[in-house]
This record gives structure tokens, C-alpha cells and sequence, in this order.
């Protein structure tokens, strides 16, 4: 496969979640990536490996890292790998044979690179946990809201993905970059944690300087602004409202045909209650698709709120090929995009332990 990571080529062991998406990733941009699965199959938990597209672009082999021969042969991809993705917890591949101090001694150059949800230490380092307790413990899920009732569950893309499989993207994209000038590999700690913790910087900076309240709902980018939230329309479908700017928010009000002079102030928070009543009024005379013709063309941002099912067909995603359509399956294309490397991503999944693991061994001899 072409792309600006040909040549570079990455063992990731089988799992679940943000390391089998940080491995499709690397292939998309033309890495060459083995995935190892346990014989008799993938970890089919949520989806059939042999058609999920998260595993598209590479090759799978089947191996039992607790039988010495297996192991011999993972070895010995791993002395010519370039990259490992490490989904396990920490100790595992230590306890296998395979962790970062015996393979960092026999391949100096390999960016052995481990995805935790705690991290590789700490006191809660061996617990299990999923995306959402991620989340939980670093604030996020709170801010997420409503502002009365539970916080609601934002899907596991905010944690697993955003937080984990592209910041061990950074981290490995990083490493290779500077074994470029030192000849050597290293350890890259992706710890979901950390990740959702970085991303939400913004939120930290904010609630420094006395701009953001420990109150779901009450701020200006988690729905309490009504000029930055969702409204229901008169066919029950919704619509997303992001006018922030002044010159953004003049053009909504003028869509809704709306007199500035007659509604508080954008920012004054004491007069949002109002602003909202007003809006949610408004909105709710006339069907989404209706709402997102008429504004469609201007700079009020508002968009109309998608299905999965109705995504592909949205005028920009369809122009830029976000969405194909591959094995019956619709599935994202690769992103980013680069002006001189083409990258992949619509190869299909790979049946699980489907290339033998001597096949690639020659490969990569």
C-alpha cells in the first residue's frame, strides 16, 4: 500500500477499541501491519472480525503467545518491526515474554507503543475499566451533563479514540520522527487518562480563569448558552445551534427573524433562560429539513442533526468522500489527507489468523 509510512511496518497484538483503531490508522498511511490474534479466531465481542472495517488494510496471523514456538515466531517479527501496539494491561507482555525491556534490547530501534486506560503506573494501573470510567475521573463525563439528571454516556469516542488510540498515534508518530536523529526506539505510555485530561485543556484554562462553573449546563460550550446547543424541531428531529460569534449570532437571529433590540444581550448570561425560551419557540415551528434549507448558505451555523444512516448523503461528506461504501458496508474513509501521499483505508477486514505467520517472516526478512 502507498502512503507517507510505506516501509514502516508495525505488530499490533489483537484486542478491542483504541489500539486496533490507532493499527488502522498506521495502515491508512501505508504502514504495514500484522495484526496477532489468538488461533481460533479474533476477539469478536462487538462485531465479526472478519468484516469489522476497524480492522481493514492488514494482514492477521494466528499465534498463542503461551506456546514457545508461537512465541519464537512473534519474536521474530518483532526483531524487524518498526512499531508494536500494545493493547494489554500493564505486565502482560512482561509476563509473556514480550515486554519493552527484552524487545527494546533486541531491537534498539522499536517503538514499542502501549495503550492503557490508566497508564503503564499509578495505584489504579491494573483495574479494569472501559471508556466511560475513563472519563469519569477526569471530570469530563460531568461536564458532559444535563444539568439536571445523570451524565449522559457520549458513546466511548470522546476516551477510547480522542483520548487514547490518536494520542499513542502522536506519541508513536513522534518516536519514529526522532529515531530519525538518534538511531534509537522507545517506550510510548498512552494512557486514555492522560489523553482526555489533554484534550480538555480548554476547559482547565477556562475554569482558571473563573470562566467555567462545576455546573453541567450552566457554560458556555456543554448547552448552557442557547446560542450553542440543540433544539427540537416540529417534526422531532433536532437541529444543532453554533453561533458564538457576534457576527455568527446576528445572522441566526435574522434567519429566525428575530429583533435583536427585543432579546438580552448574546453574552449576559442572566438573560439566556429567555434567549433559549424565544429560540425553542422558534424552532419548533417548522421541520429540520426546513430550518437547515433556509439557513443553508449562511454563517449562522446551524446544521441539522444527522443519523448515522443519513450522514453518507449530506452534500459535504458526499463531495468529499468521507463515507464509501465497501463489502456492503459503509465505513470511513482515511483522514487526514495528504497532497502527495495517497493514503488507503477501504482494504476489507481481514479474517482472523488468515496469513501464516511464516508468509510474513519472509516478507519482512
Amino acid at each position: 500500500m502507498s502512503g507517507p509510512l510505506q516501509g514502516v511496518r508495525v505488530v499490533e497484538l489483537g484486542g478491542i477499541g483504541p489500539g486496533p483503531h490507532a493499527a488502522m490508522v498506521l495502515a491508512d498511511l501505508g504502514a504495514d501491519v500484522v495484526r496477532v490474534e489468538r488461533p481460533g479466531g479474533g476477539l469478536a465481542v462487538l462485531t465479526d472480525p472478519s468484516r469489522d472495517p476497524v480492522l481493514r488494510g492488514r494482514r492477521s496471523v494466528a499465534a498463542d503467545l503461551r506456546d514457545a514456538d508461537d512465541l519464537d515466531a512473534v519474536l521474530a517479527l518483532l526483531d524487524r518491526a518498526d512499531v508494536l501496539v500494545d493493547g494489554f494491561r500493564p505486565g502482560v507482555t512482561d509476563r509473556l515474554g514480550i515486554g519493552p525491556d527484552v524487545l527494546t534490547a533486541r531491537n534498539p530501534r522499536l517503538v514499542y507503543a502501549r495503550m492503557t486506560g490508566w497508564g503503564a503506573d499509578g495505584p489504579w494501573a491494573q483495574r479494569a475499566g472501559h471508556d466511560l470510567n475513563y472519563l469519569s475521573v477526569t471530570g469530563v463525563l460531568h461536564a458532559i451533563g444535563p444539568q439536571d439528571g445523570p451524565p449522559a454516556v457520549p458513546l466511548n469516542l470522546v476516551g477510547d479514540y480522542g483520548g487514547g488510540s490518536l494520542y499513542l498515534l502522536v506519541g508513536v508518530l513522534a518516536a519514529l520522527f526522532e529515531r530519525e536523529r538518534s538511531g534509537r526506539g522507545q517506550v510510548v505510555d498512552a494512557a486514555i487518562v492522560d489523553g482526555v485530561v489533554n484534550l480538555a485543556q480548554l476547559v482547565w484554562g477556562l475554569r482558571g480563569q473563573g470562566a467555567w462553573q462545576d455546573r453541567p449546563g450552566s457554560n458556555l460550550l456543554d448547552g448552557g448558552a442557547p446560542f450553542y446547543t440543540t433544539y427540537r424541531c416540529a417534526d422531532d428531529r433536532h437541529v444543532a445551534v453554533g453561533a458564538l460569534e457576534p457576527a455568527f449570532y446576528a445572522q441566526l437571529l435574522a434567519g429566525l427573524e428575530l429583533d435583536p433590540d427585543g432579546l438580552p444581550a448574546q453574552y449576559d448570561p442572566a438573560g439566556w433562560p429567555q434567549l433559549r425560551d424565544t429560540f425553542t419557540a422558534v424552532f419548533a415551528t417548522r421541520a429540520r429539513d426546513d430550518w437547515a434549507a433556509l439557513f443553508d448558505g449562511t454563517d449562522a451555523c446551524v446544521t441539522p442533526v444527522l443519523t448515522f444512516a443519513e450522514a453518507p448523503g449530506h452534500p459535504q461528506l458526499a463531495a468529499r468522500g468521507s463515507l464509501v461504501e465497501r463489502d456492503g458496508q459503509v465505513q470511513a474513509a482515511a483522514a487526514p489527507r495528504l497532497s502527495r501521499t495517497a493514503t488507503g483505508g477501504t482494504a476489507p477486514a481481514p479474517r482472523p489468523g488468515s496469513t501464516p505467520i511464516d508468509e510474513v517472516a519472509r516478507d519482512w526478512s
